[in-house]
């Protein structure tokens, strides 16, 4: 079969081969998956340029989120059959044939197509977590997401609104305006024309929001904080926008806000039950059409190496999906 390897640390174009290589075996607590579709994400970008916060020995493997077909299931893994459709998060997933842990797969909603269901796992388990069990977030509240046009803030603004929340979307570009409204946002600012910060004090009456989703970082943090309510809740998923957040814990106090850190595979390791059920109710939420990936491109496996660069870019919107 064919996988992609990084073979060197470099831009994405530059750092992958196609590699022919052996069809994994089946192992203890282990699934083999024959791969339909391998959903891309940032961690892609990072891992090709030795950036990410593992650094497997080349070469390796890419890749971290797919939905595959069921061929061969290890000794002790029970629930599966050959010719179940399943999804899973786990590195190393960009091959035509995949051996992941039976513990990281879960049964791929009808309701979603291949490509959708591969981008289920961590964008919507991130935010799922995020919301709900970080901040809490309840009906009526105003929800502000940054990078709204992107994976991870597209399934915030759907899990916001499916939470009854209002959605305010923070995009770069007019193009990403298109994308965040698609997802669901009420409301959408291009931060290159306007200032998010008036933006939401205006449009909650100046109380501002009261949970922020922030996979941004940096500056965008800062800004935040002169548009949060009284008792809201900042989420800190990520620092997409290259640097890292820094918190001024006297303005918290004063403001009456927290701070919530998001890592939403420290749950697979601590709290694994609370994955599952997650999973459960993303995939109801998927079947009531409250929820559905905004897939923006299906790339052909073959491709994988211009998709990847092109989301290390920042030109992409949504999700990029490979297909096989």
């Amino acid at each position: 079969m064919k996988a992609w390897n990084v073979v060197t640390n470099a831009e994405p174009r530059d750092a992958l081969r196609l590699v022919e290589a052996p069809s994994p075996a089946a192992g203890p607590g282990m699934l083999v998956l024959a791969t339909r579709a391998v959903a891309l994400n940032f961690p892609d970008v990072l891992l090709c340029r030795g950036e990410y916060q593992e650094k497997p020995p080349l070469p390796f493997v890419p890749g971290i989120e797919l939905c595959g077909t069921v061929i061969g299931i290890g000794e002790g893994v029970t629930g599966f059959h050959v010719g179940d459709r399943v999804v899973a998060s786990h590195l190393g997933v960009m091959a035509q044939e995949v051996a992941v842990p039976a513990a990281s797969a879960f049964p791929a909603p009808e309701s979603l197509s291949d490509a959708e269901a591969a981008a289920l796992c961590i964008g919507y388990q991130t935010g799922y977590f995020g919301l709900h069990r970080r901040a809490r977030i309840a009906p009526g509240e105003t929800l502000l997401v940054h990078a709204a046009a992107g994976g991870v803030g597209t399934a915030a603004v759907q899990l916001g609104k499916a939470a009854g929340a209002t959605v305010i979307g923070v995009v770069g570009n007019e193009a990403k305006r298109l994308v965040a409204e698609e997802a669901g946002a009420d409301l959408v600012i291009n931060r290159t024309t306007g200032d998010f910060v008036e933006v939401v004090n205006t449009a909650t009456g100046g109380r501002g929001a009261d949970v922020i989703y922030d996979p941004v970082g940096g500056s965008t943090f800062d800004r935040s904080t002169r548009c949060i309510a009284f008792e809201g809740r900042i989420v800190v998923v990520g620092f997409a926008g290259g640097t890292l957040q820094t918190a001024r814990m006297n303005h918290a106090l004063v403001k009456n806000y927290a701070l919530l850190g998001l890592h939403w595979a420290l749950y697979t390791k601590k709290a694994p039950e609370l994955v599952s059920e997650a999973h459960e109710q993303l995939t109801l939420l998927a079947d009531k059409g409250l929820i559905r990936p905004v897939v923006t491109e299906t790339v052909p496996f073959e491709d994988a190496p211009d998709a990847i660069q092109r989301l290390g870019d920042g030109t992409t919107a949504g999700r990029v999906v490979l297909t096989l």
